[in-house]
């Protein structure tokens, strides 16, 4: 008798225990072709809200800039004022060096984005390439330097250019940014290249055109996007900086840079809000124009790594 039990215990088959139905909110935010009405206009809703937050204080910036005189508060939340006038931007073009300031700049960074450019394709092809002693400790290395503060590397830098000759030059400040960027740069540079196929570069060595030949004319191109985003980091990083513009263009007025000519317009007592809003918003412009341009190439630039089988 309890052989029979045991036998008939023994031949059940335990059931799997169904699964569990997902939760009304797991259920939400689920992504899927078919998404509700409700869920996309709380999408749209909470995207349109960041974006406000994003651009109001960059508006603010531009209804100063059209205010008459300096006045930083206002009553009114409109945009454009009632009274708004282009005299802020008048006179800051012609009271003021802010066109040398901005040409400063530009030349600075542009020097600075294609040096950093040329220094981390090269140097990260290397790195993704090659093995050689002391690469892995390279890599460590050029990570390191990032957690760096930026104010700890100020005296250094400031010791090195006096030595050379670089103080009051754009040469020294060119280096400066250049040795702040550099490392980062090959790194993102490094990891793109470790997805090109080496077999590109394999028949490209099997039709004759060499080392420098395929880096050139293989690798280069397929490494568009990545290229474009060390460009961009490289001209935002310069663009915007103020200290080591300071401490290595001194009192060289001749090749101030816009963020050491903007803030002159700030004395002791007295702050020129509207004419330092309206350079506020006039050195917005060359930032925009290339990230629009650029733009094309950060898109059409993803699909140029793919092989074809």
């Amino acid at each position: 008798m309890s052989s029979q039990s045991t036998t008939s215990t023994a031949g059940v088959i335990p059931q799997a225990r169904p699964k569990s139905e997902p939760g009304a909110i797991s259920r939400f935010f689920r992504t899927q072709r078919g998404d509700s009405p409700f869920k996309r206009l709380l999408i749209h809703l909470t995207l349109m809200l960041c974006c406000l937050i994003a651009i109001y204080p960059a508006l603010r910036v531009f209804s100063v800039s059209l205010r008459p005189g300096d006045r930083l508060l206002s009553t009114s939340l409109a945009i454009i004022p009632q009274d708004w006038t282009l005299q802020n931007y008048v006179d800051l073009i012609q009271d003021t060096s802010f066109l040398l300031w901005l040409w400063n700049s530009l030349m600075i960074t542009f020097a600075t984005a294609l040096v950093g450019v040329a220094l981390a394709a090269t140097s990260a092809y290397a790195f993704s390439r090659w093995r050689f002693p002391g690469r892995n400790a390279g890599l460590v290395f050029l990570l390191a330097t990032q957690m760096i503060p930026a104010a700890m590397l100020m005296v250094p830098l400031y010791i090195l250019a006096l030595r050379n000759g670089l103080i009051g030059s754009y040469r020294g400040l060119i280096v400066a940014y250049s040795v702040s960027a550099v490392p980062f740069s090959i790194w993102i540079l490094k990891g793109y290249y470790d997805t090109i196929p080496r077999e590109l570069e394999e028949a490209g060595l099997i039709d004759g055109a060499g080392k420098l030949g395929t880096f050139w004319r293989i690798i280069l191109p397929l490494s568009t996007p990545s290229l474009a985003i060390v460009f961009l980091f490289n001209f935002t990083q310069a663009w915007n900086d103020y200290l080591f513009a300071r401490i290595i263009l001194g009192n060289a007025e001749q090749i101030w840079t816009w963020p050491l000519g903007l803030r002159t317009l700030q004395e002791q007592f007295r702050t020129q809000w509207g004419m330092f809003s309206a350079g506020s918003v006039l050195v917005t412009i060359p930032v925009v124009i290339l990230f629009l341009y650029s733009s094309k190439y950060l898109i059409s630039g993803l699909t140029l790594g793919s092989v074809k089988g």
